[in-house]
Order: structure tokens, then sequence, then C-alpha cells
């Protein structure tokens, strides 16, 4: 088998030259993004499937690179032992959990080394790289975010027990394309002499949750469009709203979810309905250039029909029109929202997502608390306090509506912080933080308890 690559270009479209010096010092891109860079930059890239690849001189896109997979997997492993070291756990590789996160993104795992190993085996390492991105972009933006409460006391044995299994499976899926970080990663986790020297891993184990997986991406989509609605209001995403209504034919599915989706979506409450005619029409989106390719001689006939509605799904889910048989990649059905309606529908058109925008005051108050709990992070960050550290707040606001939020919310303010007191006072020491916040301005001191 060959690997035919392509050609690494210069910014301008010109081949790297050694007369021109239009590429970046090799050296300075070794001690600086360091070797895994490079060698993700040029794997996932278009060059080993025989395309150019452009790279410029101060070596910008091969550190985008860094932050496409090594970044993440390097967080994950960081927070892993954050938490680990602090509680004094002792993780070890399972292979199903009690918690539904957990065996989400054990199926998860199961499937991107699968995927990977394919993909190897095909020789397509682009694909391979572009696998172990996604996961890792799951891994830390849904899995870890999601799961950061069960780390803080050291209790919750699956949660470390989960992200343990991940890490050291993933360094060996992931050592073929970047060798060093994951062999760092590995031998600091196991104790164990190289992650170089084990098998790829065997997850046949490992739960095949597909129900599971299904619903949780559905939740990862909604989620998603939630926020684009958010922002197109520009509703900040710790503001918290009434109610979101999902509609589709599979939102039943979530029934089971609907606190989870009220977390992460920051609402109150969470409507299902099945009924999509309620607030969308369907309507068939022909991508033309592909018909026209295959059926170039009737396309006069297929646009005519497709503007008069004469169409049909045929039961392998493809479009019977004027006669011809349209493949799955040759149209959509797309929602369009039904006058005087507000929404925007999921990617692939299975749903809507609909927002309450109107914003009280009770809501209000308590955006401006979680705001409040982010600035107290924050801090606690920059006086380098220990995740576990309890600590004391002395506050003074300048408005009215700040500090009845912070009245109405100190509990769950000292909850989310470690905070043993929350005061408000006007006696507050040099170092004290300023902040805006809502439509005002706070001061405030952190302390550790004594």
């Amino acid at each position: 088998t060959c690997i035919c690559t392509g050609l690494i270009m210069g910014e301008n479209g010109q081949k790297l030259s050694k007369r021109l010096k239009n590429y970046p010092d090799p050296e300075v891109v070794l001690n600086t993004a360091g070797s895994d860079a490079l060698r993700w930059f040029l794997l996932s890239s278009s060059v080993v499937n025989g395309g150019n690849v452009a790279v410029d001189k101060e070596g910008k896109e091969i550190n985008k690179a860094a932050r496409q997979a090594i970044i993440p997997f390097w967080n994950a492993f960081y927070f892993f032992c954050l938490y680990a070291n602090a509680e004094g756990v002792k993780a070890r590789e399972i292979i199903r959990s009690t918690e539904v996160l957990d065996n989400y993104i054990l199926s998860k795992l199961k499937e991107v080394t699968l995927g990977v190993k394919s993909a190897l085996s095909g020789y397509d390492v682009n694909q391979a790289c572009n696998l172990c991105a996604e996961f890792l972009e799951l891994l830390n933006n849904w899995y870890i975010r999601r799961s950061r409460s069960r780390f803080w006391d050291g209790t919750d044995e699956m949660a470390f027990d989960t992200l343990y299994t991940v890490l050291v499976t993933l360094s060996k899926v992931m050592s073929p394309l970047m060798p060093f970080l994951t062999e760092y990663v590995y031998r600091s986790l196991t104790n164990a002499e190289s992650v170089h020297l084990t098998d790829y891993p065997d997850v046949t184990a490992l739960p095949t949750e597909t129900e599971l997986v299904r619903s949780m991406d559905l939740i990862r989509s909604v989620s998603s469009v939630a926020k684009a609605i958010r922002e197109e209001h520009k509703l900040r995403n710790r503001l918290p709203l009434k109610s979101m209504t999902i509609t589709g034919e599979n939102v039943e599915n979530l029934t089971a979810f609907t606190e989870l989706l009220k977390d992460e979506v920051n609402v109150k409450e969470v409507f299902l309905q099945t009924d999509i005619a309620l607030v969308a029409d369907k309507f068939l989106y022909l991508k033309t250039p592909l018909i026209g390719k295959r059926l170039g001689a009737f396309m006069k006939d297929i646009m005519a029909a497709s503007k008069t509605n004469q169409w049909s799904i045929l039961p392998d889910g493809k479009l019977s029109i004027a006669g011809q048989v349209l493949n799955l990649e040759e149209y959509e059905l797309r929602l369009t929202l039904k006058e005087g309606l507000s929404g925007q529908p999921l990617s692939d058109n299975t749903a809507v997502v609909q927002l309450d925008t109107v914003v009280d005051k009770i809501l209000e108050e308590e955006g401006i608390a979680r705001d409040l709990v982010r600035l107290i992070q924050s801090a606690r960050k920059e006086k380098d306090f220990d995740v576990s550290d309890r600590i004391t707040v002395a506050y003074s606001a300048n408005t009215v509506l700040i500090r009845q939020a912070i009245a109405n919310n100190a509990d769950y303010i000292k909850e989310q912080v470690l905070a043993v007191t929350l005061t408000e006072g006007d006696d507050l020491s040099n170092d004290a933080v300023i902040e805006a916040l809502g439509d005002g301005e706070i001061v405030f001191t952190l302390k550790q308890s004594k």
C-alpha cells in the first residue's frame, strides 16, 4: 500500500524552497510548538491524501493544529490530575458505570477507538485525526464540563474511573498520531514502561448504548441551537430563561433528560412535542449540481415537480419525483418556521428549538448571581487558592438590583464558590476586586477561611 502525499506550499502558493526560505524554521517550530504539533498538522491535513497544504512562515497554522487536539488532550489530563491528586484518588479502568454520562462517554470512546482503527487500517490518516479531534471536543466541552462538580470532593469514584479509562485508552489510540504527549500521559497515569509497547486497545467490553448515544447527541444539538438563539437575542448563557420547547418526531426520547437540558440550556422548564407541523413546514431542497450531473436531461421536469410538491419519500429514504429516483445525498427536507413564530431548526432538520426570551426581574437577579459566581471563581484562581479551599467573601455594590440579586441568591453563590460567609460592607481591603456586574459595579475581597 502506498500513501501519496501532496505538496507543502508557502502562503502565496509557491513550493517551499531553501533558496526563498519561505517556510518556518524547523528548529523554532520544534522548540516552540513541538514535534507533536508539527506531526499533527501534517497528518490531519489533506497533504496525506494527495492534496496540497499551505504553511505560513510564522508557523501559525501549526500552532492551530496544537489547539485542535494537543491542548484539549493535555487539558483533560491536567483536569484529572488536579482533582485526583488533591483528593488522593487512585483510579482504575472500568467497562461500565452507574451514571448516564459515564456510559455515554465510554460508548463514544468505543466508537472512536474502532473508527480510528478502521481509518488507520485503510491508510486514511486524515480521517483518524479528525475522529480524535471530534472526540476530544466532546470529552472536554461536554463530558468534563457536565461532570465537573462530581470531581470536586473526590468521593465520586465512578467519575474518576471513567475519565481515567478514557485517558488511558485514548493514549493508546492516538499514540501513532501524537507519540510524545501520549507517552507522557500514559506513563504518568499507569507507571507502565511505554504506551508504544502496548497493544491497540480491545474495547469489546465497553458499552454500546445506541439509544443513549442517539439521545445524548440530540441533546447536544439542541443545546447548540439554543445557544445560537441566545446569541441572536443577545441573552448571555448565565441568564436563566423561563422555558424551551423542542418539537420533532423523536423528541419523546428526551423525556428522561429534561433536567439535564434545563441545566445545560439554563431554562426553568422544557416542553416536548412531536407534531412538527405545529411550528414548521417542510420544503424540498434539491442539490442541483449533483442531480444535474446524473440526471441533467430531466432537470426541468424535476424542478417543476418540486415547485408543486409532486414528490414522495420511498421506504428506503430515496425521493421519487417526476418519474425519477433521487439518492439520499441529492436532496434534503428542510424546515421553515411558520409565520409569526421564532426559533431555529436543528442542522439535520429533524426538530425545531424555541426559547421564551422574555426576561423578568427574578430571572435577571439569578443571572447576576451566576455572573458573580464566575467573577469570584476567577478571583480564586488568580489568588492561587486550592480547589477545595473554603473562603469568606465581602462585597459592596453600587446598584439596588445587584444587592437584591446577591441577597436573594446568597445560598446558591456560597455553595458554588465554597464561601463560608458572604457579607455586604464598605470596609474592604486594598486588594479588592472591582468588576462590572449587570448595569452596575461590584467590589469584593476573598480570604481563605480559617
